[in-house]
C-alpha cells in the first residue's frame, strides 16, 4: 500500500517546519511536493525515505 509523502510525514508526527529543517530545504519546498506540484531530486527522495523510514516503493510520487 503506497502513501502520500505527507502521510509519510504525519506518521513520523513531524511538522513541515521540522521535516524541512531535517532535510536542508524550505518549508514551501517541502509543501510543493506535498502538493505534488513539484517533485524532489533523487538526492532528496533518499533523504525523504531514510527520514520518514518508508522504502521508495511505499511512497505516492503522483496523484492517483
Amino acid at each position: 500500500m503506497q502513501i502520500s509523502i505527507k502521510a509519510a510525514r504525519v506518521n513520523k508526527e513531524m511538522t513541515q517546519k521540522e521535516a524541512a529543517n531535517k532535510l536542508g530545504i524550505d518549508k514551501k519546498t517541502l509543501a510543493s511536493w506535498e502538493k505534488q506540484k513539484t517533485m524532489p531530486s533523487a538526492d532528496k527522495i533518499a533523504l525523504l525515505c531514510s527520514l520518514y523510514e518508508v522504502d521508495y516503493d511505499n511512497i505516492r510520487w503522483t496523484a492517483l
